[in-house]
């Protein structure tokens, strides 16, 4: 009720929210006040606001409000048999056609279950299970203290424009070659600790936010990049693009994993989606 309170600016405004009465919330306030001892609200014109004592208080027991409402969620979903919405995060690596049938077999399953999905790069899919963001994630890498399960090898192939620099040699390519050349890479989505992948030796670069503005400054024939395969086959087999010949590394592979935020507080309708992204992604 405090929290409500500060977030709603008023004992009027917190009570609608909560669908309690306004004498109801200010006694369990006032009665608050009473155990502690010490004033956690002050009255600034017309909204309530924390006193300084009540502000480390309430932030102090973010932790306790936040597991009560992680009980919450759990006694609603075994309530009720299935979550109202799933947070999925998926890097971007992940083929967008397994993750259209995946969904559309989902909605057949659970309909009055919503999907809120997020697309992220590198880091990103960390920082969603590291931070809470997220009840199910696909991504390249299992971080310290969650388990992941192998979903999907994606492989990455390095391409330029038919008519770009690098194929005009003619020849078997070197890293020297890539060196005078511009790279389009992508950045990581993560803020908390961003990373860099694979080879970035190009002494010019230019970073895009998508696989699909990767794909299109690569198909305008400004740059190189490795992309995944599953994006640039079409490109290739309409001669728009060309693997480049590297005598080294012109393809590399990253394991894509199936991780749950918090596999205790899963329920079946998160567990559902699991099951049919696993389905899909093995069927390819």
């Amino acid at each position: 009720m405090l929290q409500a309170i500060v977030e709603h600016g008023s004992f009027a405004a917190a009570a609608e929210a909560l669908h309690r009465s306004q004498s109801a919330v200010s006694y369990a306030v006032a009665r608050l006040q009473e155990q502690l001892g010490v004033p956690l609200l002050q009255i600034d014109g017309r909204r309530a606001q924390l006193t300084e004592i009540g502000r480390v208080l309430l932030k102090r027991a973010a932790n306790l409000l936040a597991d009560a409402q992680q009980l919450e969620q759990l006694a609603h979903s075994m309530a009720s048999g299935w979550e109202p919405e799933i947070r999925l995060v998926v890097d971007l690596a992940f083929p967008t056609r397994l993750l259209l049938q995946a969904l559309q077999r989902f909605a057949l399953l659970c309909r009055d279950t919503r999907v809120q999905l997020k697309e992220v790069v590198l880091s990103g899919a960390d920082e969603a299970l590291l931070t809470g963001e997220a009840d199910l994630v696909i991504g390249g890498n299992v971080p310290v203290g969650y388990l992941g399960d192998p979903l999907l090898l994606v492989e990455f192939v390095a391409v330029a424009h038919p008519q770009h620099a690098l194929h005009r040699l003619e020849r078997e390519l070197s890293a020297d070659d890539l060196a005078r050349e511009l790279q389009v890479v992508i950045r990581d989505s993560g803020s908390r600790a961003p990373i860099d992948h694979g080879w970035l030796g190009a002494a010019q670069r230019w970073t895009v936010s998508s696989m699909a503005t990767s794909l299109a400054v690569v198909s305008a024939g400004l740059g190189f990049a490795w992309l995944p395969c599953h994006l640039v086959q079409p490109q290739i087999d309409a001669g728009l693009l060309r693997p480049l010949p590297l005598n080294t590394g012109q393809r590399r592979s990253a394991t894509l994993y199936l991780m749950f935020g918090q596999p205790q507080l899963a329920g079946p309708a998160t567990r559902q989606l699991a099951a049919v992204l696993s389905e899909v992604a093995a069927k390819g």
